[in-house]
């Protein structure tokens, strides 16, 4: 989360009518608005790659996936967020076209701004979702993947995945080959670093 724009606390609708008409995204807490930081090429391309295989994984079924741009309102904090990825396979969220409320996964890829809140606060009230079945937190540094799934005894466990290890989505039936999710970060990497000057002699 950004930092807190200032002003008067805003009410839901406020903040939405205000929304549309900013050309950067702002999350919204408890009459709060925070200004969205920009994200790194590896950050995107994460999020890209986990979004691509949802939707194919997904195609032809009740569910859809969303990336970064689409809304999640979550009442029982008085929030809108705007997930890196998010699954919803609710008939509701389907009619709502500029919000959805009712995930069953959420994929949130760390940056260093972020990680902490990601991790604490953010979890905190993602809970409140009764839909959400599993909350993943990527670590592109550790090439690591958190997924926090909520058991049918209402407890969450973590699951953590690393190295080559495959990262299981059990929330959709999708098992994702960490050489999938991470596909071309490493090539951007090299690439920027291909890229210096060569000195002359």
């Amino acid at each position: 989360m950004g930092y807190a724009q200032q002003g008067s606390p805003l009410t839901a609708a406020e903040y939405l009518a205000w929304e549309e008409t900013q050309e950067q995204r702002h999350e919204y807490l408890h009459g709060e608005v925070f200004a969205m930081a920009g994200a790194e090429d590896r950050h995107v391309t994460v999020a890209g790659n986990i979004f691509v295989a949802l939707r194919q994984h997904l195609r032809g079924s009740a569910c859809q996936t969303y990336i970064s741009d689409m809304r999640l309102h979550v009442e029982a904090a008085n929030a809108y967020f705007y997930p890196d990825v998010m699954v919803t396979c609710d008939a509701a969220d389907h009619a709502s076209r500029l919000s959805k409320a009712h995930p069953l996964l959420v994929v949130e890829v760390l940056s260093p701004a972020t990680g902490n809140y990601d991790r604490g606060d953010k979890f905190a009230h993602y809970r409140r979702l009764a839909s959400l079945r599993e909350y993943v937190l990527v670590d592109i540094d550790r090439r690591a993947t958190d997924v926090y799934r909520k058991g049918a005894d209402g407890l969450w466990v973590l699951h953590p995945y690393a190295g080559e290890e495959a990262v299981e989505f059990a929330s959709v039936e999708l098992r994702l080959a960490a050489g999938e999710l991470f596909a071309d970060v490493g090539e951007v990497v090299e690439a920027a670093a291909d890229s210096r000057p060569v000195q002359g002699n």
